[in-house]
């Protein structure tokens, strides 16, 4: 049976209707799972346009952290809005200078930084790359496998979670050298420490075609998003970070999506102590409006000159009241929570693990968690159309979901779900599995 709060066939009449009216004037590039037509919000449900409940643990791909409509930044936005709604970066307001205040308190680099605020984690990638450049005259570039960085032709270059998100597009940006993500599910080297083996692997690519005295700078997702929600091992960052240190390499860490509480921590890397040159941030930044920064050195960031880089909208006023919004209720409790929920989660999915043998991995850290699906245990072969059916089931059972890597069902709810929300997130997906397996 379906949840009680499905209570048309999906999609229903007005949703269709709209899909209806949609299709012949936007874009069929967006990437759509499932017939969900969002009508209203609230917390971790939403309602389509049909009256059907949904219980949502996709967050907008991370980006409602502190839940739908957190009524504490919609008073930040609201108050923002009755003093002015645009003032560019050019200038100054004393919204924009508190976060770039704000950002320092959390002391992300354990040194004072400097901020350049702008509207995505696509534009928060590539000003960091112009940065990178900037500050060390050289034009090569390290990034991983698997990693998501954006669809700009800068970020784009390190974009290699699908390949969909290539064809049609070379050349992008030039000087990019991909090598593999560390992945302790999946390992590239057998026997071996996989952190170790990547970090020995960019050693060799030195002494052989990829000069380190040309790298201005190594782009790496702490933990890895689309490419599957992987966690590294311990030594990877860490050895990461002396390897960029060795040959004067800056090291970036894009957290737009591991970041702001998603990982129980501020940000992902504090897991293991590690402090990058340059940190991307944006996604669940301002709970649902358009925000991302470039966060750096200030002895990095210091040194762009007048002009060097900047934007029309960055900074705005809104976006900037939504985000310290975000900051004060993702230090103040929900990274806290993201962390004992995402535990008690992981231990659920671990339970559900035992009971179905295509569930072959749970993996992550505090909300952001990964269930990746096989055919079996022997071979561990992706479960593609597996995946894709577990995600369209769970939205006929009222669940919103999506996946990430081969066929990882990935769980990014907001960061303020109790574990009632997880005990029925998990009355939802239970059936959505079983029903699954019947159709593939």
């Amino acid at each position: 049976m379906a949840s009680p709060h499905i209570r048309t066939p999906l999609p229903g009449p007005k949703a269709q209707a709209l899909i209806a009216r949609d299709r012949p004037v936007t874009t069929p590039s967006y990437p759509r799972d499932y017939p969900f037509v969002m009508a209203r919000a609230r917390g971790a449900e939403a309602w389509d346009v049909d009256g059907n409940r949904f219980l949502d643990f996709m967050s907008g791909i991370g980006v409602a952290s502190t839940g739908h409509a957190h009524p504490k930044v919609v008073q930040a936005i609201k108050d923002a809005a009755d003093d002015f709604l645009h003032i560019s970066s050019d200038y100054w307001h004393e919204r924009m200078t508190r976060l770039a205040e704000r950002i320092n308190e959390l002391d992300p680099m354990r040194e004072p930084v400097q901020v350049l605020a702008c509207q995505s984690g696509t534009e928060s990638v590539e000003g960091a790359l112009k940065l990178a450049r900037y500050v060390t005259g050289r034009p090569r570039f390290i990034g991983f496998l698997g990693g998501f960085h954006g669809r700009t032709m800068g970020s784009l270059a390190f974009t290699s979670s699908k390949v969909t998100q290539q064809v049609g597009f070379f050349p992008t940006m030039p000087g990019v050298t991909h090598v593999p993500y560390p992945n302790p599910y999946r390992p590239l080297f057998v026997g071996a420490d996989q952190g170790r083996a990547v970090l020995d692997y960019i050693e060799m690519l030195f002494q052989s075609n990829v000069p380190p005295a040309e790298v201005a700078a190594i782009v790496v997702e702490p933990i890895q998003g689309e490419g599957g929600y992987l966690v590294p091992p311990d030594s990877f960052l860490p050895g990461l970070r002396a390897l960029c240190d060795r040959h004067g390499i800056l090291l970036i860490f894009d957290e737009v999506q591991c970041g702001i509480g998603r990982s129980g921590r501020m940000f992902a890397s504090q897991h293991w102590g590690v402090a990058p040159d340059i940190m991307t941030l944006a996604k669940g930044l301002a709970s649902g409006l358009p925000m991302g920064l470039v966060v750096a050195r200030r002895t990095h960031m210091e040194k762009w000159k007048r002009g060097a880089h900047g934007n029309t909208f960055g900074g705005n006023p809104l976006c900037c009241a939504a985000a310290l919004a975000t900051l004060e209720l993702v230090e103040r409790e929900y990274a806290a929570n993201a962390a004992a929920v995402g535990e008690y989660f992981i231990g659920r999915l671990r339970e559900l693990q035992q009971r179905f043998p295509c569930i072959g991995d749970v993996r992550g850290k505090g909300l952001m968690i990964g269930m990746e699906l096989i055919t079996d245990r022997a071979s561990r072969a992706p479960a593609k159309k597996l995946c894709e059916a577990v995600l369209t089931r769970a939205f006929h059972h009222g669940l919103l979901l999506l996946s990430c890597g081969a066929s990882t069902v990935r769980f990014i709810p907001p960061l303020m779900i109790s574990r009632a929300h997880v005990d029925e997130a998990l009355t939802l997906l239970e059936p959505a599995l079983n029903e699954a397996l019947a159709s593939v």
